[in-house]
């Protein structure tokens, strides 16, 4: 039975290591030229704000109650247009040297101004064309 401590063990013991060390190392050189692409977002990203826009747009919610529902309808087609725009923005300053998670904040903060600019000009526009009540 051979000596766990003999120097023939640790050589065999040394020799088994190698390619789990190796294999270690390749690992570790790939995940240090690993890099993150956050933009441009995929499509099934962009279709998810799209849902969550015409949730927010056509049911209850702070904006809803605010300024008003949307029909499910018209808030699709606001949405495509709102992320469209947002999404154009954002691209354009991505090329403009910002870059990482900066440019998804772009992307973000613009839907958020855009969304709640058309809700605004929305019932603006609602308030002005409703009868004013006051008979002549």
């Amino acid at each position: 039975m051979a000596d766990p401590e003999s120097p023939t063990a640790n050589n065999s013991a040394a020799t088994t290591m190698d390619p789990t060390q190796t294999q270690v190392d390749d690992t570790a050189a790939k995940l240090n030229n690993l890099t993150f692409n956050f933009w441009p977002p995929t499509q099934r990203t962009r279709d998810a704000v799209l849902k969550r826009l015409v949730e927010t747009l056509s049911s209850e919610s702070v904006l809803s109650k605010r300024y008003g529902m949307i029909p499910k309808e018209e808030a699709s087609a606001l949405a495509k247009l709102i992320e469209e725009d947002a999404f154009s923005v954002a691209g354009a300053s991505f090329f403009t040297g910002e870059g990482g998670i900066e440019i998804l904040q772009v992307y973000s903060r613009e839907i958020s101004k855009r969304m709640l600019d058309t809700t605004k000009a929305r019932a603006a526009a609602a308030s002005d064309s409703a009868p004013s009540g006051s008979a002549e």
